[in-house]
């Protein structure tokens, strides 16, 4: 047994107070920072999406063109050759982000979220706690590994305080970093910031809602049974809102290189596309569509195509060069799909909304027990047992997809499955592994035999 070494509960002790005073300072000013840019959100999302149609239909292309021309000009003028994403912040930049265009994704999130474009407010949070955390660790001169947890602590204190739950949102920021891996040594600055960063919010006046689900105390088998298969068909359809966000990002790609169109008006054709489909789909889902959400998680009958509806506007959204986040629609998609399929299964719809919810940010993001987190802080210690099932499926139903293309990949989710450790999951080329070939050649081999065989009888 290794002799203690009486200095390390002393180098213990100064760590916790180490990381208490930086994720208080951090967590507070992501909390502030946070708190206006939801204020200024609230005060515009949504003033516009009952005009007239033909006012939306200008809206949209409006929206898409200044989107365009405030990301394509406002990241020309910054000459240091960072990436203002925080997973490469951390993965690959050694925790350091340009500062300068801190408030160049809050104000096109606001843009796309103002003018009806279809997607999350989330993502600038996040954006701003990780650049505010960069701008911390840079001042104070930390070295590359503090940078790297000072960014995550960052962004756990913005997604902390934009769901409204702490301990989810403090471990989402970690977890989103790897598939399949937790940065142990990050959940400590985590937890505090996004605690530190929920309650400024809160004192400042940011609303958070509450839901009462009516979950039975009493556990039940056939019901743990019936939310696996919503977990399943959550993990599908967050496999069909990965894949068209990018095959819309391709397809515009394409139209750029074939045709020569200006980066700017590429959002521009997006606004337009999203016009004519309000045609066919209804307007509320468009924005946040938090409404719709609500409407879920209260029981209300769901559309069954309403899942399919939110995804494929958000994809065009996201997909065709508008900013803002991607997660508050995993939260849409998947109340409206657990709530639509719930009475098909013999569930109360407020329960499968609520499974599905968190079941979809499980698969999407790749955060399973980040979701799982979420799921009891916003609907009660009741439902552990039932979120935990759907989200520990969906999450392995998805495959290796991911809305964050930069997300690494730790370990591949089956043992039938290879890859290569730490390459971005957008960059990752999963092959079956070499015992399942085996195994498929041999059976092969052995039908191929019993059909000579009986082929050659007379």
């Amino acid at each position: 047994m290794r002799r203690l070494n009486p200095t390390e509960p002393l180098v213990m002790l100064a760590t916790i107070v180490q990381w208490l005073l930086l994720a208080i300072v951090t967590g507070a000013l992501v909390g502030v920072g946070c708190s206006i840019f939801l204020r200024v959100l609230f005060m515009s999302e949504g003033r516009l999406y009952a005009a007239p149609y033909w006012t939306l239909a200008l809206l949209l292309p409006l929206g898409g063109l200044l989107n365009g021309l405030l990301l394509h000009y406002a990241y020309r003028r910054d000459r240091g050759g960072l990436l203002d994403e925080p997973i490469i912040a951390v993965n690959e930049q050694q925790g350091r982000m340009p500062f300068k265009t801190l408030w160049v994704k809050p104000v096109a999130a606001l843009i796309t979220l103002g003018c009806g474009g279809s997607a999350g407010k989330e993502g600038p949070c996040s954006h701003i706690g990780a650049s505010v955390a960069a701008g911390i660790g840079q001042a104070l001169r930390l070295n590359a590994e503090l940078r790297k947890r000072l960014v995550a602590c960052g962004v756990s204190a913005g997604f902390a305080s934009v769901f409204g739950t702490p301990i989810a949102g403090a471990i989402y920021g970690v977890e989103m970093l790897a598939i399949g891996r937790i940065r142990h040594d990050f959940l400590f600055p985590g937890i505090v910031a996004g605690v530190t960063a929920f309650e400024v919010s809160k004192f400042l006046g940011v609303p958070y809602p509450q839901y009462v689900i009516p979950f039975d105390p009493g556990f039940t088998e056939l019901l743990f049974l019936k939310t696996i298969a919503i977990g399943v068909f959550c993990g599908i359809a967050a496999a069909w809102f990965v894949e068209l966000i990018r095959l819309v990002h391709v397809a515009f790609a394409w139209l750029h290189q074939q045709f020569s169109i200006w980066q700017p008006l590429l959002p521009a054709l997006g606004g337009v596309l999203l016009a004519a489909l309000l045609w066919f789909v209804p307007t509320d889902y468009i924005g946040l569509s938090l409404p719709v959400m609500e409407h879920a998680l209260q029981g209300d009958p769901m559309p069954y195509l309403g899942f399919l509806w939110k995804t494929l506007l958000v994809a065009i959204t996201l997909g065709s060069g508008y900013y803002a986040g991607i997660v508050t629609p995993q939260f849409v998609i998947g109340a409206v799909a657990g709530g639509a399929l719930a009475p098909l299964l013999g569930m109360d719809p407020a329960q499968g909304a609520a499974v599905g919810l968190v079941a979809v940010v499980a698969s999407a993001s790749n955060t399973p027990v980040a979701a799982i987190l979420m799921g009891v802080e916003l609907f009660g210690a009741g439902s552990t047992l039932y979120v935990a099932g759907a989200c520990a499926t969906a999450y392995l139903m998805i495959g290796h997809r991911s809305v964050y293309p930069a997300q690494h990949l730790a370990y591949a989710k089956s043992a039938w499955l290879v890859a290569i450790p730490d390459v971005p999951v957008g960059q990752e080329k999963i092959q079956l592994s070499y015992g399942l070939l085996r195994w498929w050649r041999e059976r092969l081999r052995e039908l191929q035999q019993w059909r000579q065989k009986h082929t050659d009888k007379p």
